[in-house]
């Protein structure tokens, strides 16, 4: 299988679930987007597991982990608690991260609450801004999930969903990929793996306040000391160009590499994008 399950309690009382693959003392934390689980790391995961032990989270209401009965807690404040009481619990004082969107975000905010302990941060299609363009896209997407009748419709839907993100894939890996993020439900119909209640929870909640203090995303970014990667999708509607631009004058040494043919967001199997966190990596394990 390549990897290990498990669940650990939140400090509310949830379980949530991660994997992990390889082992060691080197370690990096993987952290999805906002309606995607932990299965989106398997192939890098196991790329990496040769040489980091590699934990791929599922944040609450999402995969394997519990769905939390009030939507509020669906929040990057509780996400950030949810995965250092991970890290606390299993004595892990120093971390790699890789967040993909909101994972991406949660990533700078936990390097910015926590330097010490975060070695180095991957953020792929994510930065301290979206375009709005591709945010309302996002929000819009939540209203115009349909019902589903057998998994051949849910393979369509999801192509149609993301096929602009990523063009010319064939139709078993549509098969695959909507494999990733739906499961079966009680009556036998596939529905998306996420608690619905998330979709309300980003309508009326409020995502600016972390802890109840208000958080400005970009001074989290301008706080990211540590050595930092970030992959745009070519043809991304979330991470245009202009933003990467911005993060480079505030962090001159970033490193950023555009991954062709791919939006919002990379797969992170693609050569391009594997060579890139490779490189990253390397030079971060040689300084």
């Amino acid at each position: 299988m390549g990897f290990t399950e498990h669940h650990y309690p939140t400090q509310d009382g949830l379980s949530l679930y991660y994997r992990c693959y390889g082992s060691g003392d080197e370690v990096v934390i993987c952290l999805p987007g906002l309606t995607r689980n932990s299965k989106d790391f398997h192939e890098i995961a196991t790329h990496l597991s040769t040489r980091y032990r590699v934990l791929s989270l599922d944040i609450r209401g999402r995969g394997q982990s519990e769905w939390d009965t009030d939507w509020r807690n669906y929040h990057p404040a509780t996400y950030i608690n949810d995965t250092w009481s991970l890290l606390d619990q299993l004595e892990i004082s120093n971390f790699i991260m890789i967040g993909t969107s909101l994972g991406g975000l949660l990533s700078m905010i936990m390097a910015y609450q926590q330097p010490k302990r975060v070695r180095a941060v991957i953020l792929n299609d994510a930065g301290p801004e979206a375009d709005p363009a591709g945010y309302t896209r996002i929000l819009a997407s939540f209203d115009q999930q349909t019902v589903v009748n057998d998994w051949q419709e849910a393979i369509r839907q999801c192509k149609r969903t993301y096929e602009a993100a990523l063009p010319d894939m064939p139709m078993d890996f549509w098969s695959e990929f909507v494999r990733k993020n739906h499961r079966e439900g009680e009556d036998g119909q596939p529905e998306l793996d996420i608690d619905p209640k998330i979709g309300e929870a980003i309508r009326k909640g409020d995502l600016s306040r972390i802890a109840g203090i208000q958080v400005d995303p970009w001074a989290a970014f301008n706080a990211v000391t540590m050595p930092c990667l970030v992959l745009r999708g070519e043809l991304s509607d979330i991470l245009s160009p202009e933003i990467v631009e911005r993060m480079t004058l505030v962090k001159p040494d970033l490193i950023n590499a555009v991954i062709p043919d791919r939006g919002h967001a990379p797969l992170l199997n693609e050569p391009e994008s594997l060579l890139a966190v490779d490189t990253f990596l390397q030079r971060l394990s040689s300084g």
